[in-house]
């Protein structure tokens, strides 16, 4: 927390701060018993010895007000905690494990909501009896809920984005990422839903003391002050305004504390005012010629990946590439193609509800052993990831936890390989490699200090961090301006050349990408590979109509005027009987529109899947 977050909780925290010492020293004060009755000096006005006057009973006010708030405060602030406990814990068991663990949490907690919040505790009131305690338990039952919703709406947010998936493939436990992971990124709304909760159970528990199922008389409660207060309101005024003001200030500093708190905490929220060091970007080196391909570093053999259900649509079909080390083959096709699905059943990263049908995912180790990655139990594919095989995801935003400074999340990449020494020296070294200006302050800086640009030279630090053989790159400049595209298309190039043999999938839908990086092109087309070739080939002369309508809408093409491709990628589930791009094709004829077409080899090395490449070319 910096100076800055300081300042905003000085006037907010010493208010509270204030009002909470008053009332825990209460006990202590030179006060008049707060329920000491005196009949004679019954509705007195404001004395020297009675500073805010004596109620209908000759109890002093001022007394009553601050032994109330002992009262008032206690009670909702155990409801709330326990409110906020029960709730929370409610909601993230249920958005991070979902199913039957879902409908026990927070789908029942949700039956609470379906009762009015004053009839629910009343009814709790009713069946335990009026007291401080049953008042506790009743706004915890009717507050968590509450609490479980928010829990849950951001757990399901949470648990979608890349750092969480980085922290289950890294085979962290449960338990680890909900409390570490999970927790602190959902805490910030889960501060503001305290001081709603904590104002709500105040107001709350002094209507059900107003109405006499609260606080048991003669304890002092705002609530019982205000009761009694309205019966004299006409010969009296004052005794209503001074528990009104009491619990209505209290409410208001609460909110504003919070509402601050949650701005400090977050540290997206904070800004460092440092635009000299974020405008600062590395010149780097162009890519040289690729190095020299030695089949046999990665094979994907009918690779299908479905929907589950035994008629579940075919998201990715009989799909197949090979890879040979220090080679780049660049995958691309419009969104919905299967480039990123194909990426991720690579990596063991599919979504839960998807599964692969068939295939194969040959990974060759350095002793020239493959293996299967689709039959390797989980603890195993997990030494691998981050390994011999890494991933730099599109988002850097959504794959670098936001609560975590730079170099903690570098590190970790190393911690989970067994690096135990000079670690945070090996983290600046791979700042430094990846062009990042200043690599000791960046790696102090949380991600929302860094660029675009430069959040995603981490993520590329972060997964070349233990040298891997097989690099995935899931479209890394889609969200970079030119400028910012070149740089990390020539750092990713300059770190293949350092790797030697190290190979690279680049997922793209840019083919002037294509042309900067890659040795090889596989163009895919709903969940199909359509084409294949050296890219210096495909180029210049493409044997399928997909990939020829690709170029002439590349805006750094050679055509004079640009093209657009008709009608849409098809959904999974409404796919056409013969050839899956015939619908959008200028080329197709009948026999398109009959049978699916096989994939056939045009020449050495190349392969298209369309009957008339021949017209074509």
């Amino acid at each position: 927390m910096g100076h800055g977050g300081l300042r905003r909780l000085a006037l907010p925290g010493g208010l509270l701060a204030g009002i909470l010492l008053l009332a825990l020293i209460t006990p202590w004060l030179p006060l008049p018993d707060p329920v000491r009755q005196d009949i004679a000096g019954r509705l007195a006005a404001p004395a020297a010895a009675h500073w805010l006057g004596q109620d209908e009973y000759g109890r002093d006010v001022l007394s009553r007000i601050l032994w109330g708030a002992r009262v008032s405060l206690s009670v909702a602030f155990a409801a709330s905690l326990l409110a906020a406990v029960a709730g929370t814990l409610l909601g993230i068991l249920g958005g991070y494990f979902r199913g039957v663990v879902e409908l026990l949490t927070v789908r029942v907690a949700e039956v609470v909501l379906c009762f009015p919040p004053l009839l629910l505790a009343l009814l709790v009131v009713t069946l335990l009896g009026p007291g401080a305690t049953t008042l506790i338990l009743s706004l915890a039952i009717l507050f968590a809920p509450g609490f479980a919703r928010v829990a849950y709406a951001e757990t399901l947010s949470a648990r979608a984005l890349d750092y969480v998936t980085a922290q289950q493939a890294l085979g962290a436990r449960s338990g680890r990422i909900l409390i570490r992971t999970l927790l602190p990124n959902i805490a910030p709304p889960l501060i503001v839903q305290f001081s709603l909760t904590i104002a709500a159970a105040l107001l709350l528990e002094s209507g059900l003391s107003f109405l006499g199922l609260g606080v048991v008389p003669p304890s002092p409660s705002w609530g019982l002050m205000i009761r009694g207060a309205r019966a004299t309101m006409e010969q009296a005024p004052l005794l209503l305004l001074w528990p009104c003001l009491a619990l209505s200030g209290v409410v208001l500093v609460l909110n504003l504390f919070c509402d601050r708190l949650r701005d400090v905490l977050d540290p997206r929220g904070r800004t460092q005012g440092r635009p000299g060091f974020l405008r600062r970007i590395a010149a780097l080196p162009t890519p040289a010629s690729p190095a020299s391909a030695v089949p046999g570093l990665l094979a994907v053999e009918g690779l299908t990946v479905a929907l589950p259900g035994p008629a579940g649509a075919p998201l990715v079909r009989d799909v197949g590439f090979t890879l040979a080390p220090g080679e780049t083959l660049a995958i691309v096709g419009e969104s919905g193609s299967g480039k990123t699905m194909t990426a991720l059943a690579i990596m063991g990263l599919l979504p839960g509800e998807l599964r692969v049908v068939s295939g194969r995912i040959l990974l060759t180790d350095d002793d020239g052993r493959a293996r299967d990655l689709l039959r390797l139990p989980e603890q195993a594919l997990r030494r691998l990831r981050g390994n011999d095989l890494a991933m730099v995801f599109q988002d850097p935003s959504a794959s670098l936890n936001p609560l975590l400074r730079v170099g903690v999340q570098v590190a970790e990449s190393l911690h989970a390989h067994g690096a135990t020494e000079d670690v945070q020296a090996r983290v600046v070294a791979l700042l430094r490699e990846v062009g990042l200006p200043d690599p000791e302050r960046a790696a102090r800086a949380y991600p929302h200090e860094l660029s675009g640009g430069q959040r995603q030279r981490v993520m590329i630090a972060a997964a070349v961090a233990n040298q891997p053989r097989l690099l995935l790159a899931d479209e890394p400049t889609t969200a970079l301006d030119v400028t910012v595209q070149a740089q990390i298309l020539a750092l990713l190039a300059a770190l293949k050349r350092a790797g030697g043999a190290m190979g690279m999938v680049f997922v793209t839908h840019n083919l002037a990408v294509v042309a900067e990086i890659a040795d090889r092109l596989v163009v895919m087309y709903a969940g199909e590979v359509v084409e294949e070739g050296p890219v210096t080939e495909v180029f210049a002369a493409p044997r399928h109509p997909y990939t020829a309508a690709l170029m002439a809408s590349m805006p750094e093409g050679e055509a004079e005027r640009l093209s657009a491709i008709p009608g849409a990628v098809p959904q999974p589930w409404a796919m056409p009987a013969g050839c899956r791009f015939a619908p959008r094709c200028d080329f197709a004829i009948e026999a398109c529109r009959t049978a699916p077409p096989a994939l056939v080899a045009p020449a050495p090395g190349r392969r298209t899947r369309c009957l008339r490449w021949k017209e074509l070319a």
